[in-house]
């Protein structure tokens, strides 16, 4: 079997962060109930993009990492106009679901606007602080900078996507509903990213071994 190249680990990586976006896109409307806190499913595929950003990143710099996040933006922009054209497009006689349909991804559409909107600022801050804490550490403390910057950027995600995508949805979901829901899903993005270190430094070596 011929050896897997730069470029052919690289497109890998990149297909599992398209994966994980439009996964969390797509099946982040239901609401799971984990060590009794509500989390979106989301949880387990949205952590993807901001590990491969960061892997990306630390081996191809930064500019490679904003393409990637640039692309990111096109194919949610294109789900999302790929999602409303469904939604508006009138059902054959024999479909006998379109109510149903309609009523799962209508709910897609202002997540995926939320999710537009918080992915872009989130892993434009990632980066920017992944290269911040790269140069302050010399290129010491892969650990420290894939978690200082994955961190905050999550609570720039969460706190954006929450307000965009839910508040006012009922008169339950007010200004302090919504902090009560953001902050136990936040604790659990940390852990996630926490737990999420010991793959950045075997993507990193990965894709460097290729480099070398």
């Amino acid at each position: 079997m011929k050896k897997l190249t730069l470029d052919n680990k690289t497109d890998i990586l990149t297909g599992i962060f398209f994966v994980g976006l439009v996964a969390a896109n797509l099946l982040g409307g239901k609401i799971t109930t984990i060590f009794g806190i509500s989390v979106s499913v989301a949880i387990f595929t949205y952590p993807l993009t901001f590990l491969v950003t960061d892997i990306i990143a630390e081996v191809h710099g930064k500019a490679k990492g904003y393409s990637l996040v640039l692309s990111g933006m096109v194919c949610l922009l294109i789900l999302l106009l790929i999602t409303y054209l469904s939604i508006i497009l009138p059902p054959n006689a024999r479909y006998a679901h379109n109510d149903s349909y309609v009523a799962v991804f209508q709910a897609s559409l202002r997540f995926i606007i939320a999710s537009v909107i918080a992915f872009i600022l989130s892993q434009i801050h990632d980066i920017w602080s992944f290269h911040f804490w790269k140069e302050k550490t010399q290129g010491r403390f892969l650990w420290l900078r894939n978690n200082a910057s994955t961190m905050v950027s999550q609570f720039i995600d969460t706190v954006v996507f929450m307000f965009i995508a839910f508040y006012q949805v009922s008169p339950k979901f007010d200004f302090a509903f919504m902090w009560h829901l953001i902050i136990p899903y936040y604790l659990f993005k940390v852990v996630f990213a926490l737990l999420d270190t010991p793959f950045c430094y075997l993507g990193v070596n990965w894709l460097k071994k290729s480099k070398e």
